[in-house]
């Protein structure tokens, strides 16, 4: 009969509760048969309507002292059961502490029952099952510390054998991994358990069974999971890296595979990466020689997660040596680490010149545009490697078969620095203008208007080419292309070529500005991969997706119209490298509301109430520009902003996430208390009264600071939904950093300056505790954020940070000097700030204090 209940009789059937008057008869009965049939059929069928009769009766018969371990161990999963279908009908209160003395019970079934059980529970309610730990740690020390360990698992019953593993590895991490002893006694007790398994591991066999080999391994690897989740005792993390490196040549797949993965783990962690360093050449070999494609994979995972500075050249070249052979399936991943390892660690950027563009050449068809994007933006950021780069790219499009990718580098970066490299007669305008020219024919439609661009600049930079380039203009192929991007383009550049004059001609076609330091796009992207080897190195937000093109407006540079076509069909994740975008989303254009502005925004926002002044997301936007400000069920608020001197522009985007309009939309800025108009100028330009469901608007704002302020100025929203008058009002956050302007100073001028501004009023100083990472290259970020110049080797400690800028108001220059201190050991900051006016160091000090 139960068995025809469990299978066969809906949750929701009507028979249900005539049911449950047999099951409350049986679990009274004492009978252990009866009693676990009807547990068992509780759980199967586990309705709202059993956990509403039962979720009371169960916990008193768990731990009751008379009943059977059988019906202790089903009781225990049943209620699990009903606890994660009806978690609010499953209140433990008074049973509390019995059923976390379960884990004392000599019943291996009903210990690990418990165990699941516990596990579930304390996830949501922490505080209540606090007092586990020392118990889950006592009953681990008691079944580790045993002489015959290991050889139990053997020579006792068939039943000992089953469960003596699996108690093993339940216990050691799901409860403990929740709650990190902070009793001393309890943490030397672990620890002491911990390394009792390390010792034991490197024992040899006492058994060929592959029983004892597999309950062996798998209490090694979970012991070492937990080492590496509480990532404190740098003793036990550098012997589970040796553990881990006995496995890496091991003759069983699996066990390499799950080796690799966990030393990923181990190299993010300060005290292990330099063990994981030693086993480089070993996971060299596995890249190479591994049949299995899965394990590979974790071997370049690996390579990505240790490497540093010490030894970024020779993964490098190892990862582009396996690339040219690599599986299809992992190519692109492997392409993208490529390029961030060639970024982030390269000192000498021909260096890094010279790995894309063979990176390029090696995988093209996997290079995605952000990578390409990112080495132009690079080169265009650093004026002693673009004469380098004009001439390496150069060369590398002389060769026969050349990547599509490569001839859109070439193309942009011959078109801005082509003149570097023209003094030789090898490489003179003419010699680049037909190199590139005879790779025309061969190239989609996106790269020939990316050269198309690159002739006009050409026509600026060589008078010389003016006659052969218009010419290729003229041509009935452009001029009459069917194409309209590429006819508009040809008769344009024709025109503007024939009647502009030279001046104009020069401020039109001027080299590219350098771009605004900002996070690298490849980034973002390798994350959405969700490898093992991204994971644990990048610390980055969750990102959606984020639209735009590389120089962010059409009149910017020689690819510029190419990518704004190529994206208005296929966005690119990640390729806004300017973070503003250049073109504003066509307000009424229907969307759903699910994928409403994930091309814009880089993050997600925290969900708000509207009900007062909201300024959960101020503080978020001291070191960036762009992100997503504000967003509940209803309204999505997006914001991307540029600031030069002491002007800021503002972009204000407004998604409206139903599929309801909005009526009567409208917005205003207001200065509260000090912020008047004297001080702090904002001018806005009006939204449209009525957005459409799934629709997005944008609002733009000029703004002018006057003099320095501490006060932001306040957003305020009002619209009609359903009929329902909606208000809301969000801190704008325009702080006083926005208008800093980075100040280069070499160490003697900064010192002087810094003596200069000693007096007890000019200084503001504050001594913190790290919230976050004290990753050397997220200080770095935030710093750089913050607007000011970051001094290299400025500080005789070079642990320090020091910064110099100058904040620019229309009345007046403040100059603002930086020092950070950071203590690793203490995990704590010293924050000095020394500003020629003090009000501005204590607010400043403020501010940046909260970003750490």
């Amino acid at each position: 009969g139960y068995l025809f209940i469990s299978v066969l009789v809906n949750s929701n059937s009507e028979l249900i509760r005539l049911i449950n008057n047999a099951i409350k008869n049986d679990l009274s009965s004492r009978n252990p048969t009866f009693m676990c049939l009807a547990l068992h059929c509780i759980a199967n069928v586990g309705s709202r309507e059993m956990a509403e009769a039962f979720a009371g009766e169960i916990p008193r018969i768990l731990v009751a002292g008379d009943t059977m371990d059988s019906v202790k161990q089903s009781a225990a999963l049943c209620l699990l059961r009903l606890y994660k279908t009806s978690p609010d009908l499953v209140m433990m209160g008074e049973w509390t502490s019995r059923v976390v003395h379960l884990l004392n019970d000599q019943h291996m079934g009903v210990v690990t029952a418990a165990i699941s059980l516990i596990t579930c529970l304390s996830q949501k309610n922490p505080d209540e099952f606090k007092t586990c730990v020392s118990l889950a740690v006592s009953r681990l020390s008691r079944v580790f510390m045993s002489e015959n360990f290991f050889a139990s698992t053997v020579i006792r019953s068939r039943i000992y054998l089953v469960y003596t593993p699996c108690l093993k590895i339940k216990i050691l991490l799901p409860i403990i991994s929740i709650y990190e002893p902070e009793d001393g006694a309890v943490k030397g007790r672990l620890v002491e358990c911990l390394e009792t398994i390390l010792n034991k591991a490197q024992e040899p066999p006492k058994s060929k069974k592959v029983q004892h080999s597999n309950a062996k391994n798998a209490i090694l690897f979970e012991a070492i999971s937990l080492i590496i989740h509480y990532d404190s005792e740098p003793n036990l993390l550098v012997r589970a890296c040796n553990q881990l490196g006995q496995f890496l040549q091991h003759r069983e797949t699996n066990l390499r595979y799950l080796a690799l993965e966990s030393m990923c783990t181990l190299a993010s962690s300060e005290f292990s990466h330099e063990a994981v360093k030693t086993h480089i050449e070993t996971v060299i070999n596995a890249l190479k020689t591994e049949r299995d494609v899965s394990v590979r994979q974790r071997a370049a995972d690996l390579l990505y997660a240790m490497c540093d500075r010490s030894n970024a050249k020779q993964i490098v070249a190892e990862m582009l040596s396996y690339l040219e052979t690599a599986d299809y399936s992992i190519r692109e991943e492997m392409v993208l680490k490529v390029a961030i390892l060639a970024e982030k660690y390269a000192v000498d950027y021909s260096w890094y010149v010279d790995t894309i563009l063979n990176l390029i050449r090696i995988a093209g068809d996997y290079v995605s545009e952000e990578v390409w994007y990112r080495v132009i933006q690079i080169v265009i950021n650093r004026d002693d490697v673009q004469g380098y780069a004009a001439k390496t790219v150069f060369e590398a499009l002389q060769a026969p078969a050349c990547h599509e990718n490569m001839v859109k580098v070439g193309g942009y970066i011959l078109g801005e620095f082509g003149n570097l490299i023209a003094g030789d007669p090898r490489s003179s305008p003419l010699v680049q203008f037909n190199l590139l020219h005879s790779k025309f024919h061969l190239c989609s439609v996106p790269t020939r208007a990316l050269l198309l661009s690159a002739y006009i600049k050409f026509i600026n930079l060589f008078p010389e080419t003016k006659a052969t380039i218009q010419e290729v203009l003229r041509c009935d192929s452009q001029i009459r292309n069917s194409d309209v991007e590429l006819q508009q383009r040809a008769v344009e550049y024709l025109k503007l070529s024939s009647i502009a004059s030279t001046d104009v001609l020069a401020t039109v076609l001027e080299e590219m500005p350098p771009f605004p330091e900002r996070e690298s796009s490849i980034l973002a992207k390798l994350k959405k991969k969700k490898g093992p080897g991204a994971m644990s190195v990048t610390e980055l937000e969750d990102n959606k997706r984020e639209g735009g093109e590389l120089n962010g407006g059409s009149e910017r540079g020689p690819e510029t119209a190419a990518v704004a076509a190529s994206n208005a069909s296929t966005p690119s994740p990640s390729a806004d490298l300017l973070g503003i975008r250049s073109a504003a989303p066509i307000a009424g254009a229907s969307t759903s509301a699910g994928s409403l502005l994930v091309d814009v925004f880089s993050e997600a926002a925290p969900t708000a109430s509207s009900a007062a002044v909201n300024d959960d997301g101020f503080l978020r936007f001291v070191c960036k520009n762009n992100g997503v400000l504000f967003e509940n069920q209803l309204l999505q608020i997006g914001i991307k902003s540029e600031y030069r001197q002491n002007l800021g522009r503002m972009y204000l985007f407004y998604g409206n996430k139903t599929s309801v309009q909005f009526a009567s939309f409208s917005t205003t800025v207001s200065c509260p208390g000090e912020l008047q108009s004297h001080i702090l100028n904002i001018s806005t330009k009006p939204v449209e009264p009525l957005v459409e469901g799934g629709a997005q608007i944008q609002q733009v704002l000029n703004i002018e600071c006057l003099t320095d302020f501490s006060d932001a100025p306040l957003l305020n929203i009002k619209f009609r939904y359903g009929g329902a008058l909606q208000n809301l009002t969000l801190k704008l956050p325009v702080t006083i950093n926005k208008f800093f302007q980075p100040t280069e100073m070499t160490s003697h001028d900064f010192f002087q300056r810094w003596k200069q501004l000693s007096q007890t009023q000019q200084e503001a100083q504050k001594i913190f505790k790290a919230n976050n990472s004290m990753d050397t290259e997220v200080l770095k970020a935030k710093l750089l954020g913050l607007g000011t110049a970051l001094l290299e080797n400025i500080d005789p400690n070079p642990e320090n940070y020091v910064c110099a800028g100058v904040i620019q108001t229309k009345s007046q220059q403040i100059g603002c000097l930086l020092r950070l201190e950071p203590n690793a050991q203490a995990q704590m900051y010293r924050l000095t700030l020394r500003c020629s006016k003090d009000s501005v160091s204590k607010r400043l000090c403020e501010l940046l204090a909260e970003q750490f």
